[in-house]
């Protein structure tokens, strides 16, 4: 069986950066092959939240920062010169498209088609042609034409994403995954570091996944059997890296 991730946000804010990252996920499966109207989910979503949480501000000031953290002789000596310049080029483009004033996704809120869908998919069972004949209508629509359409709405939330995108991936580069034993299925940590994501890797034939609990430097694991749905009592091996 494969290798299997489980991530915990030890803070609000890079919690919202996994979902809006998860989101993304999403949305570039639904661009890259037709699900028909299950391509909506993950776009309303990313319209709902980007309209009750303005992230520009707070993703301009970790852009800055790790601009900053970037100058640094020990980030540059752990970095090759081809990841340094990616980070440092991407983040300073990154930066100047957060800065437009208009928020992300507030055209799509103009839309008339998805304010319908949207409107309608919050009710169970409102997929049918009575209920929305617009959207019967837009997915008889050749494919690579709603491919086109598609590609165009999440376009708007591409300024939001990206920078996310490159904020998540330097975090899981700042720690390497180590050696760890959960005993009866426990498994506790402290750092002197204020923490923001803790990683377990783990083989799935196991048999147990992890719930994770924390929070700034430091974090519990208890590891859960899937066919019982209780607490393990085996001693769980597993990789374990704790982000700052």
């Amino acid at each position: 069986m494969s290798e299997l991730v489980f991530e915990q946000p030890l803070n609000e804010k890079v919690r919202n950066y996994l979902r809006l990252e998860h989101l993304a996920e999403q949305l570039d499966t639904h661009l890259q092959q037709d699900h028909q109207q299950r391509c909506f989910s993950p776009l309303l979503s990313l319209c709902e939240l980007s309209e009750r949480c303005d992230f520009r501000s707070e993703l301009l000031q970790d852009i800055n920062k790790l601009l900053m953290h970037l100058k640094t002789p020990a980030v540059q000596a752990s970095l090759c010169q081809h990841q340094w310049q990616f980070f440092q080029e991407q983040l300073t483009l990154a930066r100047e498209l957060l800065q437009h004033p208009e928020r992300p996704g507030v055209q799509l809120k103009r839309n008339r088609f998805l304010a319908t869908i949207r409107q309608k998919l919050t009710m169970a069972g409102t997929c049918c042609n009575f209920d929305l004949p617009q959207l019967q209508y837009w997915l008889a629509q050749p494919w690579d034409e709603r491919q086109q359409q598609y590609q165009q709405w999440v376009s708007h939330f591409h300024c939001l994403l990206h920078p996310i995108s490159l904020l998540l991936q330097f975090t899981r580069m700042s720690s390497e995954y180590r050696q760890a034993v959960a005993h009866a299925g426990f498994y506790h940590d402290n750092s002197p570091n204020n923490l923001s994501l803790v990683r377990v890797k783990m083989d799935a034939s196991a048999g147990c996944y992890p719930t994770i609990s924390g929070h700034r430097n430091r974090f519990a694991i208890h590891f859960v059997q899937f066919d019982q749905q209780k607490h393990s009592q085996q001693t769980v091996q597993f990789l374990l890296a704790t982000c700052s």
